[in-house]
């Protein structure tokens, strides 16, 4: 009998989105939102636990970065292996790692010792966002990649805004420990789930020229299409070599401009984010709020990235997704300035930081949504996490120079005016990787539109 040849890529992006794969962009989802749990509650619960320890900010600062400097070890480190031994096992690995890790921190009795553990923590956290997002649009049709990558990304946001809400229920009665512990018990509470209805990647295995059967079971269950025993499973491009690791992709066929501006534009964005997330808690109780209303204040820019994301996510899908991340950084510049310009006792705080949130959030969800699509199957894992690792320089800048720039008595006014600057020099980087993606040989995966 003859062998029907099936092309993964092609195969997936002609059919409609089945059930199943609103299952892998729920669990997904559900791992971004565990994510964004677990990196935003530090900031939260910083305040409290200077004052318990009697830090200064400037001696918190290392703390507050540890997590950061374990993201970019994991990114870059552990998440390439996504590349070599598929995204599925790396991605629950990665949630084991940073659920233990985060609830290890709420017995850590000094400095040091929770210094450590937000470090070996945040090398989870590091390696699950580019697991998830690489799984995820490898399993989605390119006409609404942009768009579902986008809402996965939202849990993050939806995370990072639930983290303030677990903060200010849980610090009155448990402190900042009950608050860490919560964090990564959820985590841990969520492996056996994940473990039972996560897929491997199906173009991952083609790629690699794993066994048809094994395709033929997965692409049954996700897509609910049956195949016959003399069917074979191809893909269009071509297999990674032992000699070639997919870090030298990411400088060869075209992509090296690219990959810089890609890395750039993270790096502002996440500067902007965790510098805002990490302490804006503490800009607004040293202005006279509580620390639960700091928490619900700041909890705002994270419920602004949520409609920010899927608004950028969908006009993605509809237009030019560059000009549509730039865009968002361009106005996400204007919203961080007019924060900077308002009074904190103003009754609109809380709307100001909301927006602000809805322009940066939705900003980087769209970048995180266009990295998947400029690299190939057989380096998009370490392209999207070296893209966040590297931006997590940005992150662990925005942390030290938060502090530092407190300690010398900047203003809130003045902090947000400096930040808006980064925003713009990201939405330079996204204009200027538009043209770049032109240089890209033929038969790599084409830049979105």
């Amino acid at each position: 009998m003859s062998t029907t040849a099936i092309n993964v890529e092609k195969f997936i992006d002609e059919g409609k989105v089945t059930p199943y794969q609103w299952v892998i962009v729920g669990l997904c989802f559900l791992v971004a939102m565990l994510d964004g749990i677990d990196t935003a509650s530090m900031g939260f619960v910083a305040p409290s636990l200077m004052t318990d320890w009697h830090i200064s900010r400037v001696a918190f600062g290392p703390v507050m970065s540890a997590a950061l400097l374990g993201f970019a070890l994991g990114a870059m480190v552990v998440g390439p292996f996504a590349d070599r031994v598929g995204r599925r096992k790396i991605l629950l690995l990665s949630v084991l790692i940073f659920g233990f890790f985060n609830a290890s921190c709420a017995f850590a009795q000094s400095p040091t010792q929770l210094m450590v553990l937000r470090l070996l923590t945040g090398i989870g956290l590091g390696t699950a966002i580019p697991a998830a997002a690489t799984l995820l649009s490898e399993y989605v049709p390119t006409r609404v990649r942009a768009f579902l990558v986008t809402v996965m990304f939202a849990g993050f946001a939806l995370g990072s805004g639930l983290a303030g809400g677990i903060a200010s229920v849980l610090l009155g009665q448990y402190g900042w420990r009950g608050v860490l512990l919560a964090g990564g018990a959820l985590p841990l509470l969520s492996l056996p789930l994940l473990f039972w209805l996560l897929p491997e990647s199906a173009r991952f295995l083609a790629v690699n020229g794993r066994d048809s059967n094994e395709i033929a079971k997965l692409l049954k269950r996700v897509c609910n299409t049956d195949f016959s025993a003399n069917t074979s499973f191809i893909s269009q491009e071509h297999r990674l070599t032992a000699t070639k690791i997919p870090v030298q992709l990411l400088f060869g066929d075209g992509y090296a401009f690219g990959t810089m501006l890609l890395w750039a534009s993270c790096f502002m964005g996440l500067l902007i984010l965790y510098l805002i997330t990490g302490w804006l808690p503490t800009l607004i109780t040293d202005a006279g709020y509580t620390v639960q209303e700091a928490a619900k204040i700041t909890a705002m820019f994270q419920i602004g990235s949520i409609p920010g994301a899927l608004i950028v996510g969908f006009l993605m899908v509809r237009t030019e997704s560059s000009r549509v991340v730039a865009a968002a950084y361009f106005f996400g510049a204007i919203a961080i300035f007019s924060l900077g310009a308002s009074m904190l006792n103003s009754g609109w705080l809380p709307a100001q930081v909301a927006i602000a949130g809805f322009f940066i959030g939705g900003a980087q969800t769209g970048l995180n949504a266009l990295a998947p699509a400029f690299y190939p199957t057989q380096a998009r894992a370490t392209g999207v996490s070296w893209m966040n690792g590297i931006g997590r320089g940005g992150a662990i800048v925005g942390s030290l120079v938060g502090g530092l720039l407190l300690s010398l008595g900047w203003q809130f006014g003045a902090v947000f005016a400096a930040l808006a600057m980064p925003a713009m020099l990201a939405a330079v980087a996204v204009v200027l990787s538009r043209y770049a993606s032109r240089s890209i040989v033929r038969g790599a995966v084409p830049y979105p539109n």
